[in-house]
């Protein structure tokens, strides 16, 4: 109906900025009306993201707490957990009917991570959880900050009663709403668990190869098969192979291309010590390096955003089974800022000479420069403001490890080698996710891949393997994106 009713406008009369957003919102639609008889094709809980964990970042995250009407709010999301719980489980069954079920290394993750939650006060007698803690701390700054204003701020004002009863209310919630709901989530998995294999790829799935191609289509925008990106994606490990030599060779190192990769990974000066002084170290780099390229954007950019940026660690809870790094939007009046999350569980996967590039696409130039300003355009509809193609995301991320190279950014040779770490990690993205879906790769045979063409960790390489198989096509994004920019330039 809603595409009938926009067919039915006379698109000729529109300007040409609306005239772009009528020609996508179509797009969208019909492709959204095509698309529907994939819409189980995918893993509603998987160790990369879901349900489970969202509820988690939402609150922690997003869930500010200025007044007492916001705190009761979080309350009553809490107490909405089994509702939304019971849900995700009629998602995860009609899926299972489907025969759509998450291969076996998927379980372990999820149930831990899901058991984690309701780790500590008051499901058990630990340490406050993550979600207690969080009321409890939002909530003490809300007094402190009452105490400082001799008016009241809007709502009703905190007092040290009020307070108290709040976190009871919260603490009941978390006990009879939160633990239940997630005890049931986890045996449902548990069960599900007996029925899973070892088989990874979608073309297990009924028309699996047919849905990959699709999905293909839409992650990149265009229309190359699975075949000719595993083959783009193999020209450009070799191409990036050989600008690693030349670096390899300025260093005066002696040995091969693997023996340098294996140092690399290796050598103790290339990585901050597992410990809270050398993860709180990464953070502190970090933030100097997006700081300091801050103040080369007026060469670069005309428009910059006004929302901040954060640089901040993955949380605990969640830390083993998340990504390496990734870039959360401010919120729509840039009140909250952008968070640039860089994943500090195992400082073997983190190394000092990729940080630069990381800091580069997670946050400036990168994703910050392109989705905080996108939210703050004004008059395009908000399907442009919050919607978004993966390969232009990615794509411009990828491209954003690069540009800084043209402004002086990689003095260092070992930290333009991290630059072309990351380029080539995105390469065999395309050889491996196209290696999974469509040429029954296994697992290991993708984890081979990338452990003897990258310099990558072992638990990186397992972690990206894994998020191959739960998000088919994603991950060729970045490289199809970023060429397309470099060619359009």
């Amino acid at each position: 109906k809603q595409v009938a009713e926009l067919k039915s406008f006379d698109r000729s009369k529109l300007d040409q900025a609306s005239a772009l957003s009528y020609d996508l919102l179509v797009q969208s639609m019909e492709q959204e009306i095509k698309d529907n008889k994939w819409r189980l094709y995918n893993y509603p809980v998987n160790q990369m993201f879901g349900r489970h964990s969202d509820v988690v970042s939402l609150l922690i995250n997003q869930h500010r707490i200025d007044n007492i009407e916001d705190a009761k709010n979080y309350i009553a999301r809490l107490n909405a957990v089994p509702a939304l719980f019971d849900q995700l489980i009629a998602n995860i069954e009609a899926r299972t009917a489907a025969n759509i079920i998450p291969p076996k290394f998927v379980f372990p993750h999820v149930i831990r991570d899901g058991k984690n939650i309701i780790k500590g006060a008051p499901f058990d007698d630990g340490e406050p959880s993550a979600l207690l803690a969080d009321f409890t701390k939002k909530l003490t700054a809300l007094s402190k900050k009452e105490h400082k204003k001799e008016n009241k701020i809007e709502g009703s004002h905190l007092t040290d009663s009020n307070k108290v009863m709040l976190i009871d209310a919260a603490t009941l919630a978390l006990s009879n709403s939160v633990k239940p709901a997630y005890q049931k989530l986890v045996a449902h998995l548990i069960e599900l668990e007996t029925k899973a294999t070892t088989d990874d790829g979608i073309w297990k799935w009924k028309d699996g190869d047919n849905f990959y191609n699709v999905a293909l289509k839409r992650t990149t925008t265009t229309d190359l098969s699975s075949d000719q990106i595993h083959d783009i994606g193999l020209k450009e490990v070799e191409r990036i192979h050989n600008e690693m030599r030349v670096i390899k060779d300025e260093v005066n190192f002696d040995g091969d291309l693997n023996a340098f990769m294996q140092f690399m990974r290796e050598d103790d000066q290339f990585y901050h010590p597992n410990t809270d002084a050398g993860k709180a170290k990464y953070l502190s780099e970090a933030t100097t390096l997006i700081n300091d390229m801050r103040l080369k954007l007026d060469e670069m950019f005309i428009t910059q955003p006004k929302a901040e940026l954060d640089v901040k660690a993955v949380e605990a809870l969640r830390e083993r089974s998340a990504g390496k790094a990734f870039y959360e939007r401010p919120s729509e009046d840039g009140t909250r800022p952008s968070l640039y999350y860089a994943n500090l569980f195992d400082m073997k996967a983190m190394p000092t000479y990729q940080m630069e590039a990381l800091a580069y696409h997670e946050g400036i130039p990168g994703h910050h420069m392109q989705l905080a300003i996108q939210q703050e355009l004004k008059d395009i509809p908000k399907f442009r403001k919050f919607g978004g193609y993966t390969a232009y995301i990615e794509g411009w991320g990828l491209y954003s490890e690069y540009l800084p190279k043209e402004f002086g950014a990689y003095q260092d040779p070992y930290s333009d080698f991290g630059r072309l770490a990351m380029e080539l990690w995105r390469a065999c993205r395309l050889v491996v996710d196209t290696g999974i879906h469509s040429k029954k790769w296994t697992r290991e045979k993708g984890i081979a891949f990338y452990s003897d063409n990258t310099p990558n960790a072992v638990s990186d390489v397992v972690k990206m393997v894994e998020r191959h198989i739960v998000m088919p096509s994603q991950a060729t994004a970045y490289k199809i994106g970023m060429l397309k920019i470099l060619e359009l330039r």
